[in-house]
């Protein structure tokens, strides 16, 4: 029967071609955004997973960030220590010299005075953004003889997020302490047996004092030595943070591009699986133009049996 109040050819083609446009839009959306999964609505699971990976990959950017800057606290301080280690092997060798007869003492004492001035003055310049590991004062408010570096971002299988840290002990590489209760490599105080009986530590030894004699100096010479192997203790261990710190940074990175991977999989768009969608649906926007065209036209016909 044909009906000039309900054209159902025209219908189901406008049906049809509606159908086509709006297919026609969402590959346009996903050409121009090169998402497939752009929004909540395109598949709800995929977009909050999606939004919570990418949330994490923000605060792992954060973590290589803390992880740059706690690499440079532990590099300024390893290398402040290395040049210390130099200066105190120096003194060393100022005070095997002055073990021989007829030397004179006090041009030798002149020279290890410049030395000690020199680690002053290493020790208060290794200092990063205000953080100085080589001289610090134990008894100042909010000192804390573990310095820690953020490392990594973690989120559990039940979503609980937690920080990890790599963790550096100020105790075994602290060469000064302003607090008089304790004391650092340098400023750890010994008393000599010798004929003068001193007191006094690497940073303020002085082979001039009244009465000193080979036995002192003997002595001094060993405690130097106990100093710089206790240096180089300390600069094996920042030397390993250090280490560890690069290693761990190295995998932040790796692990970042990781998880934009496993994003693109889920929400990324196929591009030439959208293209060739695409030419379809243009063409079968045509078709359904065409359709109804003619859908719309059989109407017309009707009148010819009115003439």
């Amino acid at each position: 029967m044909s009906s000039i109040i309900t054209n159902v050819s025209a219908m189901t083609a406008l049906k049809s071609l509606s159908a086509t446009n709006k297919g026609i839009e969402t590959t346009q959306a996903r050409i121009s955004t090169g998402l497939e999964v752009a929004e909540a609505s395109d598949n709800a699971a995929y977009w909050s997973i999606a939004t919570t990976m990418r949330s994490d990959n923000n605060a792992l950017s954060t973590v290589q960030d803390a992880l740059g800057l706690g690499a440079a606290k532990v590099d300024v301080a390893y290398t402040g220590l290395n040049s210390a280690i130099d200066v105190v092997d120096e003194i060393k060798s100022k005070l095997v010299a002055a073990r021989e007869p007829g030397v004179d003492r006090s041009k030798i004492q002149s020279e290890i005075g410049e030395l000690q001035n020199q680690l002053v003055s290493i020790t208060t310049s290794a200092s990063f953004s205000g953080e100085n590991w080589l001289s610090v004062d134990s008894s100042a408010a909010g000192f804390s003889a573990t310095e820690s570096v953020v490392a990594s971002f973690n989120r559990s299988s039940s979503g609980a997020v937690s920080v990890s840290t790599i963790d550096v002990s100020i105790t075994s590489t602290k060469l000064f302490d302003a607090n008089a209760a304790a004391s650092g490599i340098l400023d750890t105080t010994f008393t000599t047996t010798g004929a003068g009986a001193v007191t006094v530590s690497v940073s303020n030894l002085d082979i001039t004092a009244a009465n000193i004699d080979d036995t002192d100096i003997d002595q001094m010479i060993s405690n130097v030595d106990t100093a710089i192997q206790n240096m180089t203790d300390s600069a094996s261990i920042l030397g390993s943070s250090k280490s560890r710190i690069d290693m761990q940074s190295d995998f932040v990175g790796n692990l970042m591009n990781a998880i934009d991977r496993g994003i693109g999989q889920l929400v990324d768009a196929n591009m030439e699986e959208e293209s060739t969608k695409l030419q379809a649906l243009q063409v079968q926007q045509q078709l359904g133009i065409q359709a109804l065209s003619i859908a719309n036209g059989n109407t017309q016909s009707i009148l010819s049996l009115f003439r």
